[in-house]
């Protein structure tokens, strides 16, 4: 399988795979025009009862067969020293290997991390791969990085992620010169941690050809300030927990108050003719599902672990937006711009940063 666009997926990955990949596979496929091939990665015997019952979907797959796959609790470390042939590294391999233009993984966050970085190797003047995700936001979606990668990051770093996430946007949303935020405790220039204000002062400093607006709030992010919205890992990956959450919770409430009684049931009967499907589409969180790493020689996209399979059918639609936009070469000319006001900071000799997803 070597012609058109290619999807190599990790088909073990996730809480509930291969279920969840397979059923969401052919969700993505349903109605689609586009040409998409599909290659899952996985064990054969539990992968090919699941792809017959979907009509059609074994026409445009392949299973490549492994009994390995890197448990979700796995260390990033360890995942790297063993995991070589299992499902999560074969489905990246395949984009090395030029079978595949994209990799979807759902399983352990910090090894997909660790394996992709060892596979397809950072671009030069990236030093760790950040996760972004696409944020709904009054008009259309904010791109939010990183939220789940990083842990820590140093100012240089946070510059390096605000240079790939206006690249990430503009690429994919179409946005000519997306303009870039600082996510901070609050907009005077006095506020928030030491690596906060050195990054400000960094990007201010650095001259890029940025539409940069300095420091934003939390509430900023849903308000869709700007277009892109630069964190570390922890505060982006808490962010982006508390308000799937808080979706979640108004959901309910509004579930629960359009059945209480008779008069509420029939009013919820009209409206879910329209305004409150789309209402409920817009709050579901399995329609934003999946962050795409930054910086890589190659495009990986990361699928929530306990997804649906609604869910990760959203990951492999991103996938697909990945594959057919300019994100790469966006990518590259932006780093050199980077690469020509500092040096890259030096390769971590330790264990690959700790993961928050």
């Amino acid at each position: 399988m070597t012609t058109g666009l290619v999807l190599s997926l990790d088909a073990m990955g996730g809480d509930h795979a291969p279920q969840s990949v397979v059923d969401g596979a052919a969700q993505f496929l349903k109605g689609r025009r586009r040409s998409v091939r599909l290659l899952f990665h996985g064990d054969e015997s539990e992968l090919a009862p699941l792809i017959a019952r979907h009509a059609g979907l074994g026409d445009v797959s392949e299973i490549r067969h492994t009994d390995s796959q890197v448990d979700m609790s796995a260390k990033p470390s360890d995942a790297v020293r063993r995991s070589r042939g299992s499902s999560m590294w074969n489905a990246v391999h395949a984009i090395k290997d030029g079978e595949a233009q994209v990799a979807v993984s759902a399983g352990n966050t910090g090894a997909l991390m660790a394996i992709s970085k060892v596979i397809l190797r950072m671009k030069p003047g990236v030093h760790r791969p950040a996760i972004a995700a696409s944020w709904p936001a009054p008009k259309g979606f904010s791109t939010v990085l990183d939220v789940g990668a990083n842990v820590d990051c140093t100012p240089a770093q946070l510059v390096e992620f605000a240079v790939l996430g206006e690249a990430f946007h503009r690429a994919v949303q179409g946005v000519a010169r997306p303009t870039v935020g600082l996510l901070n405790v609050g907009q005077e220039e006095l506020k928030g941690s030491q690596v906060i204000r050195d990054a400000d002062a960094l990007v201010r400093a650095a001259g890029l050809d940025m539409d940069y607006r300095g420091f934003i709030e939390g509430d900023d992010i849903s308000a869709g300030t700007t277009n892109v919205v630069v964190t570390d890992g922890f505060t982006g990956n808490v962010a982006l927990k508390t308000a799937e959450g808080t979706a979640r919770l108004v959901g309910g409430w509004m579930k629960e108050a359009m059945t209480s009684n008779l008069l509420a049931k029939a009013g919820a009967i009209l409206l879910s003719l329209g305004a409150l499907n789309n209402l409920r589409a817009r709050m579901d969180p399995r329609n934003v599902n999946g962050g795409v790493f930054l910086g890589l020689n190659g495009v990986v996209v990361k699928s929530h672990g306990g997804t649906d399979a609604q869910g990760f059918a959203t990951s492999l639609r991103i996938a697909l937006e990945m594959a057919d936009s300019a994100f790469l070469s966006e990518i590259e000319t932006n780093l050199s711009r980077l690469a020509a006001i500092q040096e890259p900071p030096a390769e971590d000799a330790g264990e690959p940063q700790r993961e928050t997803v």
